[in-house]
């Protein structure tokens, strides 16, 4: 019994004694595939042309650019439709083919789709999308012509959502592009709170023809009940 404790405390000791040593080997030694285990410290889209073609002497295939096609995650399907050459027309007409392809926003999507909205588009199209934002100010604005009025001009209510994304993707005519300040589903999303605006006014006008309507029948059948 004894014997065993003195071999266990000298295996213990040398165990101790190895553990602490500054000789151990503390590299992971050959990596089969270093590109996969340590990332290269380059920002997106830096790497110019001369440091690909060095990096690719040394056998590194590097770009820092997604593969044509790609799609980033969370991000819908792309708007397929090309922006037309001057002087043409035919693509900004096919985007009236084009479908929205999100669903009904909810109440919180809405809002936000609102707040997108006035930021980005309030500035010309009005808060009230009636063309009179502080651009035109109702004619005392820096901006000369009112810009497109989104509710109330039977034009913009009966645009396709297609052709819609289309000018605010590329622009047109005065209206610049805003592909670099809302990206695909935030474009969606502010068709979709203009779109729920313009419907809501149709049926707040039909409403209120509707109540006048039902006014008048009532004080008819009020003025024959006194007869």
């Amino acid at each position: 019994m004894k014997k065993i404790s003195i071999t266990l405390s000298i295996l213990l000791t040398v165990m101790i004694f190895v553990s602490c040593s500054d000789d151990i080997r503390r590299t992971p030694g050959r990596v089969y595939m270093p590109d996969m285990a340590y990332s290269r410290a380059y920002e997106t889209y830096s790497v110019t042309e001369e440091m690909k073609d060095s990096l690719f002497k040394h056998g590194i295939n590097f770009s820092n650019t997604p593969v044509p096609g790609t799609i980033k995650r969370d991000e819908i399907l792309p708007f397929l439709v090309t922006m037309d050459n001057a002087g043409d027309t035919s693509n900004y007409t096919s985007a009236k083919a084009v479908q929205n392809p999100l669903p009904a926003l909810d109440t919180l999507q809405l809002i936000e789709a609102g707040r997108l909205y006035l930021v980005n588009c309030g500035i010309c199209h009005g808060p009230k999308l009636d063309g009179n934002g502080p651009l035109y100010k109702g004619g005392d604005g820096p901006f000369p012509a009112k810009p497109a009025a989104l509710v109330g001009d039977a034009k913009y209510e009966s645009m396709p959502e297609g052709q819609m994304y289309y000018s605010v993707t590329y622009g047109k005519n005065k209206m610049g592009s805003y592909a670099s300040q809302l990206n695909t589903m935030q474009r969606w999303m502010v068709i979709s709170y203009i779109k729920s605006k313009q419907a809501a006014g149709k049926s707040g006008s039909a409403g209120g023809a509707g109540a006048g309507a039902n006014s008048t029948g009532a004080k008819a059948d009020s003025t024959a009940a006194k007869k």
